[in-house]
């Protein structure tokens, strides 16, 4: 038995992937495939900070406003932002106007900046090291056994944590594995598996 639903076009989909318009394309094209690059892998850290305790589509919808006022998301950009340009930022309607996110974000972009000085590889190799084994994890057929942790997102929020990223959970860690490829939450139906 699985979760997964047939959508209007004969696909199978995770339940979510058909719970909004805006959700097919991510569910489809980007959600669980690999992503590379220290600038791509900030932008996810980013977003999913920015995620906690909302909704996904709220920051969905929202990205390209985030784009825009994170300068695309480039470490060096981000990592010169100004009080100014924090406090410009909380007045910015096109993205989350939350103080500590916005702060954790410019934190964050010099923390991949000191990353990339001190440690092989940089943001892409320290979240990649702990990906798991795919061999070890097996499709999950319904929701319920896609858990919300696992010991390797709980040790990636500790290896960020101790390079001095802010709102990186256990929790937020493990939705950035799922989002950027490093596991692959698909229910074992679904189409984009």
């Amino acid at each position: 038995m699985s979760d997964a639903i047939v959508g209007p076009d004969g696909l199978a989909r995770c339940p979510w992937g058909l719970s909004a318009p805006d959700y097919v394309a991510y569910h489809d094209t980007e959600w669980g495939r690999p992503v590379h690059g220290d600038d791509a892998l900030f932008e996810r850290t980013c977003l999913e900070a920015f995620q906690s305790g909302l909704s996904w589509i709220t920051i969905l919808r929202r990205r390209e406003g985030f784009r825009a006022a994170f300068d695309g998301f480039k470490i060096d950009a981000v990592a010169g932002f100004t009080a100014q340009d924090e406090a410009r930022l909380l007045l910015d309607s096109g993205i989350i106007r939350n103080r500590a996110k916005i702060a954790a974000s410019v934190a964050n972009a010099r923390a991949a900046q000191a990353l990339r000085d001190s440690y092989d590889g940089g943001l892409d190799a320290l979240i990649w090291s702990f990906a798991p084994d795919p061999a070890t994890r097996p499709a999950p057929r319904r929701l319920a056994d896609v858990p919300a942790t696992t010991p390797e997102s709980v040790a990636l929020a500790k290896a960020l944590k101790s390079h001095g990223f802010r709102f990186v959970g256990p929790t937020t860690a493990y939705a950035l594995m799922q989002a950027c490829g490093l596991v692959n939450d698909h229910l074992a139906d679904c189409s984009a598996r």
